[in-house]
């Protein structure tokens, strides 16, 4: 009877294990391989919506750039440069997204004075990385693409970052971790802490509301990629930022909620300040308040001293 019991427990406990893992790798799959969207869509859509003009991108001076990541592959950048200017920003796009995205953040700097520089995160557009990891190893990717255009650019220029999303993420997480070589920040949209905004999608679109299950691709995600999913909380972060930081969020997002941008705002010491417009679906402020949006940047810019 006791080996006959024994001999059930192990079966038991072996099925758990294999039920375990099998879980583990497909919720660290469905992170890590998250499906990126097509570049024709991309193209397409931001065409169709006018927010990107092809005849001007086409024929505005720009330089081409691989930037060498940490991580160990390529990154993939585009200078443009329809000024002759001191200032510059660098746009991070969010997740699923690419660079052509970031060109309609590119005109709006570009009325306000600025050159800019998009570029693709890990595994997104034309940069190397076979796994997205929501911002744990794109904060070393900005790192070099910050590197890369101070250099360019000289220490006596004006350097900005600006990040939707995924992108607003990796930019807390760069400016609150590593030496900060940007002189300010624009967060759009930006979740304060990966597990809770994991819990959050769990809980909204699927039957699964436990924590233990992230205990679970969390032990698997440290395994697999060298981190865990705790380990991406900008929250956690945002304190060791000394350069002003502009926090924005609309109130309609039901993806990355607002009270994670409100959050982060009252975690951030020193010069910031918080834009919360009524209008607008996730990372989609500037695309439903364009007008508004580029007079709350500017009014940001000339709060902070930034430009005259």
């Amino acid at each position: 009877m006791k080996r006959r019991t024994l001999y059930i427990t192990g079966v038991f406990s072996s099925i758990i294990a294999a039920l375990t893992t099998i879980f583990g790798i497909f919720l660290t799959n469905q992170l890590m391989y998250l499906k990126i969207k097509d570049p024709e869509f991309i193209m397409k859509r931001e065409i169709l919506a006018k927010r990107f003009d092809e005849k001007w991108y086409e024929h505005v001076k720009k330089v081409e750039m691989w930037i060498d990541s940490p991580n160990g592959y390529r990154l993939r950048a585009v200078f443009l440069k329809p000024l002759t200017t001191n200032r510059t920003i660098i746009i991070c796009h969010g997740v699923t997204e690419n660079k052509i995205n970031s060109v309609k953040y590119a005109r709006l700097f570009e009325r306000l004075g600025f050159n800019s520089v998009v570029y693709d995160h890990r595994r997104h557009g034309d940069s190397g990385g076979k796994t997205t990891s929501f911002g744990y190893y794109e904060k070393y990717d900005l790192k070099a693409i910050v590197e890369t255009i101070r250099e360019e650019i000289g220490n006596d220029s004006l350097l900005g970052i600006h990040g939707e999303s995924m992108g607003a993420a990796t930019t807390i997480l760069y400016a609150g971790t590593f030496e900060d070589l940007a002189d300010f920040h624009i967060v759009d949209c930006p979740f304060s802490d990966f597990t809770e905004q994991i819990l959050h999608l769990m809980r909204k679109d699927t039957p699964l509301r436990n924590a233990m299950m992230l205990r679970i691709g969390n032990l698997f995600m440290k395994i697999r990629e060298g981190y865990s999913i705790k380990m991406i909380s900008p929250k956690e972060v945002v304190a060791n930022i000394t350069k002003p930081v502009l926090f924005i969020h609309s109130l309609e997002d039901d993806f990355i909620l607002p009270y994670m941008t409100k959050e982060l705002f009252r975690a951030k010491r020193g010069d910031k300040m918080l834009k919360l417009f009524k209008d607008g679906e996730h990372a989609k402020s500037f695309n439903d308040n364009a007008k508004k949006y580029e007079e709350v940047v500017k009014e940001y810019l000339k709060r902070f001293n930034l430009i005259d």
